[in-house]
């Protein structure tokens, strides 16, 4: 076995030498190799053939790495782009990474992250390239890929491609991604459950045609710019979100701009209805206003009355009013409705109804709900899922997160106990989707700034968190978020934050304690 931290050799040959030596695409049927290069520590390393709308034209590397690069069929009318990168000191792990959206964005960050903590580390096109949905049109097999395939095929591979090339057997194997990526995690547990030991999913995006209809209704309700009664993203991140915070700001004992639970906020309009409204800028909403405000928060139900998704979560207008109910159609809800539920690139989603979302359901393109009601295969082999979601997602609310939790407590009759035997949550008051906002917000969760200025520390990081559950048996109780001055880890540190495993809650100490201080903050049951 590999010890972890120490570089693997065979023979006298150099590292380099026997990256240049490798031939991937012997050991994998009918694939063709496009890259195979030594990449020394330092390289800004570039991908001039990558779609421009996935924004990741390079990446700094910072270790020794082997990089192979493989077109994979999947199909006879579908393939993946494949990466595995293969650091120098490698810790026997694999680690493989998500994507976000409906896209098809290698997250190269990610993969920087991975090898540079020792990690033979993968990635993929997901089945097609860019962040539009045109390749799903009439192809079920691309939806297949980006669905589950792809993540299933690429984790087979890499396992065996990372063996062959340090010829040691493996330790384990670990998937970090977040949004789609954390919806990916949650699947593999679902489908694959022998393809991991420890999956870290972040703001997963599951029940995922009914998330995307949701996010579809939103431009309804809304309507465009011009519309005569459109909030606009001044009026929703002063008027709206002044008020939110006069109801709910101060319900945890501090006065600093995050709600810590939003499961306390019972927000309400009303106030801000002209000729009742009193706030400090002389701003109100008209009776319609009030009422689109309303169906904002409030859950979205099938006409039979049943829950269809859970509404967004107070705090979100900061991003939101210039993204869901910015005044067009969400682009990846139009299309995946275009091209993969109706099949019909001329769809108009200000036209979107409750039939389309039926369609979507019932369709279930390429089986990629991903809405379980047990992970039993997964647990039983011992693997561990570390979720997080942020209270301010202004993409996915969080209020999803506690759903699938309490879905899963239900269907596998567990208690919380039971639970975090393998199954553990943390709420992020203050983050938006994935990362960044006000809160302690960097865990470690990713490449970028996500994974800079913090120590590869299981108190501190989700990824090192998971490593020492899975192999040491040592689950985190809080993770221990840090907030940087402006966002810049040059600037130092404002603050930390603990944040609690679901279902307890973050509680101030009290007056005579600074709510900057972390251990100002405990972890306590949400029970009466």
């Amino acid at each position: 076995m590999v010890l972890p931290g120490l570089a693997v050799a065979t023979g006298n040959a150099t590292f380099q030498d026997r990256c240049l030596a490798f031939t991937p695409e012997a050991h994998v049927s009918n694939s063709t190799r496009t890259e195979l290069q030594f990449v020394p520590a330092g390289t800004n390393l570039t991908f001039p053939d990558n779609d421009a709308t996935c924004n990741r034209a390079s990446q700094v590397v910072s270790v020794d790495i082997c990089r192979a690069t493989l077109s994979i069929p999947t199909s006879n009318r579908s393939s993946i782009t494949f990466e595995v990168w293969l650091p120098e000191v490698w810790t026997g792990r694999t680690l493989a990474t998500g994507n976000g959206g409906i896209d098809g964005c290698i997250k190269y960050e990610d993969i920087a992250y991975g090898v540079a903590n020792g990690f033979a580390t993968v990635g993929t096109n997901n089945g097609h390239n860019g962040t539009r949905g045109n390749d799903f049109y009439q192809n079920e097999d691309i939806v297949i890929d980006f669905a589950w395939r792809a993540l299933h095929t690429s984790t087979v591979i890499s396992k065996s491609l990372t063996a062959l090339f340090y010829g040691e057997p493996l330790v384990k194997s670990y998937f970090l991604g977040c949004s789609l990526g954390g919806r990916q995690g949650i699947k593999a547990a679902e489908k694959f459950p022998e393809d991991f030991d420890g999956i870290v999913a972040g703001s997963p995006a599951v029940d995922f045609n009914n998330l995307y209809s949701w996010r579809a209704s939103f431009f309804p309700i809304t309507g465009a710019i011009a519309s005569p009664d459109f909030i606009s993203a001044k009026t929703w991140n002063t008027t709206i979100h002044d008020e939110l915070l006069r109801q709910c700001d101060e319900l945890d004992g501090v006065k600093d701009g995050i709600i810590e639970d939003p499961t306390l906020c019972d927000f309400r309009p009303e106030p801000l209805l002209c000729g009742l409204c009193t706030n400090q800028n002389g701003n109100c909403l008209s009776m319609v206003q009030v009422d689109m405000v309303k169906k904002v928060y409030n859950d979205y139900l099938w006409p039979n009355g049943t829950l269809m998704f859970p509404g967004m979560q107070p705090g979100s207008e900061v991003l939101a009013a210039r993204g869901l109910y910015g005044g067009s159609p969400w682009p990846t809800s139009v299309g995946w409705f275009r091209y993969a539920v109706l099949a019909d690139p001329a769809w108009d989603a200000s036209k979107y109804n409750l039939t389309d979302a039926s369609i979507a359901a019932t369709k279930d393109p390429g089986d990629v709900r991903t809405w379980p009601s047990s992970l039993s295969s997964f647990e039983s082999r011992g693997g561990k899922i570390l979720t997080y979601h942020g209270l301010q997602d202004q993409q996915i609310t969080s209020f999803n997160s506690d759903r699938l939790y309490q879905r899963l407590a239900a269907g596998m009759g567990y208690k919380s106990e039971r639970m975090d035997l393998f199954y553990r949550y943390f709420r992020v008051p203050g983050m938006f989707h994935c990362n960044t906002g006000p809160g302690a917000w960097v865990l470690g969760q990713g490449g970028g700034a996500a994974a800079k200025g913090i120590p590869f520390q299981p108190e501190h990081n989700v990824l090192a968190a998971m490593v020492d559950w899975v192999e040491k048996g040592v689950a985190p109780d809080s993770i221990m978020g840090t907030k940087f001055v402006g966002d810049d880890v040059g600037n130092g540190v404002a603050h930390k934050h603990r944040h609690c495993r679901y279902p307890l809650r973050s509680v101030y100490s009290g007056v005579g304690h600074d709510p900057l201080d972390e251990n100002s903050w405990q972890c306590q049951t949400t029970e009466a």
